[in-house]
């Protein structure tokens, strides 16, 4: 193996911060669902390096347009409870860059599908444009793992299929199972009214997810105008030699973004990517 963002809006000096998912996902804040919030799911997700402060539960909408009761995490990450039960840390965290041990296996060609057609799920002309920059840059990279791009409205063989569901700018994500990628990236339409820097920002980053990758400032989420620390649940957060051991400012795996994004990894990503992958 080779070396190892609701929507909050904050104003400083006229730069706009928003997470990677949407305020207005549909949420079960009261845990009335089949789904529960319980002490040992909190602990679980502690378990596992996650932030398990407000945690909630949505009704995540598959690709074939069936709903599941799932878990939203970080804001921005979705688990289901047999994703939960089934994800453990080997070894503990072994990153700056803070990733998962859940990976990728490599060797391998990603399939990614970009939905198109005339249906709501289906990418604008700016998600298009975004979703191709941020493929390219990863496969520019020399990874040991690389991706395909299509845009259709057939899913078949795809290892992940980014689509557009209404709502605030952002997206979501989850991480990987099995040594497969996980399946899904959903952009928010509010995303449509951001440059094609800002949408090549979120595709990336919600594929960093979906390969592995946790939120770089992990330990304050700073790039929120925030000063909580999700916490690392005893195993430890090792340094990347090469990368920087505080606030990485331009980070893509940041868990909030800014409008001025251009969508392009820092020396400090590709360090990490070149390590994991």
């Amino acid at each position: 193996m080779k070396k190892l963002k609701s929507i909050l809006v904050f104003s400083f000096a006229a730069l706009v911060l928003v997470s990677c998912n949407k305020e207005d996902e549909t949420v079960d804040q009261s845990s009335n669902g089949s789904l529960k919030v319980t002490q040992d799911v909190l602990d679980k997700i502690s378990s596992l390096s996650l932030n398990n402060k407000d945690v909630q539960v949505i009704k995540n909408t598959r690709l074939d347009g069936t709903t599941e009761d799932a878990y939203l995490i970080e804001g921005c990450i979705v688990m289901t409870k047999d994703q939960l039960s089934k994800m453990d840390l080997h070894g503990g965290i072994t990153t700056e860059q803070y990733r998962t041990t859940n990976l990728v296996s490599a060797p391998r060609t990603i399939k990614v599908v970009g939905l198109s057609g005339t249906g709501t799920t289906a990418l604008t002309t700016n998600m298009r444009a975004g979703l191709q920059a941020a493929i390219n840059r990863y496969n520019n990279l020399g990874l040991s793992i690389n991706f395909t791009l299509t845009f259709s409205s057939s899913t078949s063989g795809a290892n992940i299929v980014v689509r557009r569901q209404t709502g605030s700018a952002g997206g979501v994500a989850g991480f990987p199972s099995g040594g497969a990628p996980y399946n899904s990236v959903t952009l928010y339409s509010g995303l449509d009214s951001y440059s094609t820097g800002v949408n090549a920002h979120v595709a990336a980053h919600e594929i960093g997810h979906c390969i592995g990758l946790r939120h770089t400032d992990w330990f304050s989420r700073q790039s929120c105008g925030q000063n909580s620390n999700e916490g690392t649940a005893g195993v430890g957060a090792v340094h990347i030699p090469g990368t920087p051991t505080g606030y990485d400012s331009t980070s893509y795996m940041r868990a909030c973004f800014s409008s001025s994004e251009t969508g392009a990894f820092n020396s400090n990503d590709v360090t990490a990517l070149n390590y994991l992958y």
